[in-house]
């Protein structure tokens, strides 16, 4: 009996809320948290450690393709060269005040130490943001970093040597007496590097990880006085061939047969059975192939499913890969993208979801409607994940099983739970029971994605975005004219309205048999398009045709390239100064052309279905 002979089982029948068309409400009664417990069980089972470029990498690829092959979907295994990392244990040693040895993890990508190490003195650095640094000298020093994702490994790394660090040691989150020793990467490079990004982006100094109890330990003994470490990693840095999975359920039926949504995760993984991340969210994907495959007569769009590797370590140089060699077809036809990461985790109870904010209101229908007695939540998408197709201009979204605040502030921000990237990544830390529920708003989401007349996305809160940031700059840089942005971004808000209301309009005489198809090929033309500019421009420093550093510091801010807009004007009249103000007057000239080519789309649009 092979892997997948054993997974499909007899769906539970959910309760589905009353409002719900017969349609929506016959797929939603078919999806099975059971059948993903069969893939999950199977998978952490039979492929751990599904290491992009390794031999288990390739057979969770294969096991992927064979799945959705066996829900019916055509499927392919594409090999690819990336630049990835196999990481192994670190060594550290306390070398005063006292000595104490410490396990530890190498970080992938990290620069790997002369055979006899390197000693430094230790600084503490919290979250190892550029802001944490203010104050302290750690020139020729190592730092000391909490593992919260503000930022994320990567840009401490990038932030540390900036600053003249010469190592990093990053503790892990959880309660205080975690003692899991974390995996993780600090390659900054989003995907595989060019011969620019690779002379200016890739980690430089050594870096690794540690568990909580013992950072506290470290924390503290730098809060008495100075402390000598001593660091030496273990790792292999190069080029290896590994596979993503993409698979295809088309609406040859629909009025809209060439468009599709993405919902892709990640399928490679750290050592150990990485149950939580993210097995469960390949085995969600398999089973809404599944159940999407009985309903494919009623789509008007398809789904385009896409089984990334080389996230863990290769910085998402999978999906990275698939949407720089698949640019044309994504750039006419993807409507948006569901990430799947993480789902259904031990220990949540509330649901969270990041988004493009022209997301928000539809999927937050969704969510309300499934689960209306949960506590709800929303965050700005910002570039992290498998987000490669912020560039392009897909609009995205992910949503999930969350943790209360007051689980977060124990856990030191553990978002993603305190075993996350470590050993402890096993099967029972995923909820089947709320998985149910993932699996039935995720239904939800993709369902109405793929039927609705008009794409249910909303432009308004968009343009208010736009002008409350441009708000927050005070006092700009010198011949920055922010006043003509904010005329812009006034008249961005009125063409949203406008345009809004057409979709709305068009929208309801659909849902009372009167829908004009025209009008609404015109409108759904018209939203790609538009797409197409407001999301790179909200979310993305560097544009359409390249991708950011992971966790990027300007991609903490709404349109990232004005993120120096006020620090420009503080520093000293001098040459940095001159030529930062060179790069940020073009830098605003971009966004005052693509705030007025979105409001020549919008108001071409809306005249056309006047």
């Amino acid at each position: 009996m092979d892997m997948l002979s054993r997974v499909f089982r007899p769906s539970l029948i959910p309760v589905v809320p009353p409002g719900i068309s017969m349609a929506k409400k016959e797929l939603i009664a078919s999806v099975s948290a059971q059948n993903v417990r069969a893939h999950v069980e199977t998978i952490v089972r039979e492929i751990p450690h599904r290491a992009a470029g390794s031999v288990n990498g390739r057979r969770m690829a294969e096991y992927s393709r064979d799945a959705m092959h066996a829900a019916g979907l055509e499927a392919q295994v594409h090999e690819l060269p990336a630049l990835v990392s196999f990481p192994e244990h670190a060594d550290l040693r306390i070398e005063a005040p006292r000595q104490i040895t410490i396990q530890a993890n190498t970080l992938g990508h990290s620069v790997e130490t002369l055979a006899d190490g390197l000693s430094g003195e230790l600084v503490y650095v919290g979250s190892g943001s550029a802001a944490d640094f203010e104050g302290k000298d750690v020139r020729g020093k190592i730092v000391l970093t909490e593992l919260s994702y503000a930022p994320g490994r990567h840009e401490k790394q990038r932030i540390a040597a900036m600053k003249g660090a010469i190592g990093a040691v990053m503790m892990n989150w959880g309660h205080p007496e975690n003692a899991a020793v974390p995996f993780g990467s600090v390659k900054p490079v989003w995907g595989n590097p060019t011969p620019e990004t690779f002379k200016s982006e890739m980690a430089v100094i050594p870096c690794i990880g540690i568990s909580r109890v013992a950072g506290l330990q470290l924390k503290e003994l730098c809060a008495q006085g100075p402390v000598k470490v001593w660091l030496r990693t273990h790792v292999t840095n190069g080029w290896r061939p590994v596979q993503i999975t993409t698979a295809q359920l088309p609406a040859p039926q629909g009025a809209e047969p060439d468009d599709f949504i993405i919902v892709g995760g990640h399928q490679d993984s750290w050592p150990g059975e990485a149950a939580t991340d993210n097995a469960a969210g390949n085995a969600i994907m398999i089973e809404l192939a599944r159940v999407f495959k009985q309903h494919q007569h009623k789509l008007r769009r398809g789904l385009e499913f896409g089984f990334w590797t080389a996230h863990e370590t290769g910085t998402m140089a999978g999906s990275t890969w698939f949407a720089d060699r698949h640019w044309d077809v994504l750039r006419d036809h993807a409507c948006a993208y569901l990430q799947i990461d993480q789902p259904s985790c031990t220990g949540t109870t509330q649901w969270h979801t990041t988004s493009s904010v022209e997301l928000k209101s539809f999927h937050q229908r969704e969510e309300k409607a499934l689960m209306p007695d949960r506590e709800i939540s929303w965050k700005r998408v910002a570039k992290s994940g498998d987000a490669s197709f912020i560039g392009l201009g897909v609009p995205m979204f992910q949503g999930e099983g969350a943790f209360t605040q007051a689980q977060l502030k124990a856990s030191a921000l553990a978002t993603r739970g305190w075993w996350h990237h470590s050993l402890e990544c096993t099967i029972d830390k995923v909820d089947f029971e709320y998985m149910q529920t993932h699996l039935e708003v995720y239904a939800a989401y993709l369902w109405e994605l793929c039927t609705a007349p008009i794409l249910p996305f909303n432009y308004v809160p968009m343009a208010q975005q736009v002008i409350e940031r441009l708000d927050e700059i005070k006092s700009p840089a010198e011949g920055f004219n922010l006043e003509g942005l904010k005329a812009l971004a006034s008249q961005l808000l009125e063409a949203a309205e406008r345009f809004d209301q057409s979709t709305s309009s068009v929208a309801a005489q659909f849902a009372a048999g009167a829908g004009n198809e025209q009008h609404a090929l015109r409108l759904n033309r018209a939203i790609k398009r538009i797409s197409r500019l407001v999301v790179p421009l909200m979310s993305s420093s560097v544009g359409k045709y390249a991708h950011d550093p992971y966790s990027f510091t300007p991609q903490s801010t709404l349109i990232p390239s004005l993120y120096n807009a006020e620090r420009v004007g503080r520093i000293q009249p001098d040459e940095e100064r001159w030529m930062h103000e060179t790069q940020l007057t073009r830098d605003r000239n971009q966004v005052a052309d693509t705030l007025r080519q979105t409001i020549e789309l919008m108001e071409d649009a809306t005249a056309s279905v006047a």
